[in-house]
């Protein structure tokens, strides 16, 4: 049986709940899901809210500039690349408006490398973001 290592990234931001921001088993690393969250102040960017907390603005684009910082984070914590990523799952809480600039966005991203992607539309993710990823990297060995 393969031993695994759990890891946290100090410089990603913290998980909502009990669960690691990986796992290594074997030469394959597994993400937890991560959101577009600002690491240093757990704001979401590209929403804003009134004093009283209501919904002022959102911009979509910030959000997913900013899950894909945050998976690179994460995964150069791990001693992992960009291009070692093999599989993305993409949650999205509102396919129809969304889908669109993700996917534009995406392919910025991913010109030179492209994991196996699947997009799922959701109703709600547990902190008012927009997108998370889940992710499973092939991190080479020595």
């Amino acid at each position: 049986m393969a031993s695994t290592e759990k890891i946290d990234a100090q410089n990603a931001p913290k998980p909502v709940g009990l669960y690691p921001h990986a796992r290594r088993v074997g030469n394959l690393l597994f993400l937890s899901g991560i959101g577009p969250r600002n690491p240093e102040t757990n704001a979401v960017p590209g929403l804003e809210r009134s004093p009283s907390g209501n919904f002022t603005a959102f911009d979509f684009e910030p959000q997913v500039h900013a899950v894909f910082q945050n998976v690179r984070t994460v995964l150069e914590a791990c001693g992992a690349r960009w291009e070692d990523l093999a599989d993305v799952t993409v949650f999205l809480t509102n396919m129809e408006r969304d889908f669109h600039t993700f996917n534009r966005i995406y392919a910025e991203y991913f010109k030179d490398s492209q994991p196996c992607r699947t997009t799922v539309g959701i109703d709600a993710l547990p902190t008012p973001i927009a997108i998370e990823l889940k992710c499973i990297a092939v991190v080479q060995e020595g």
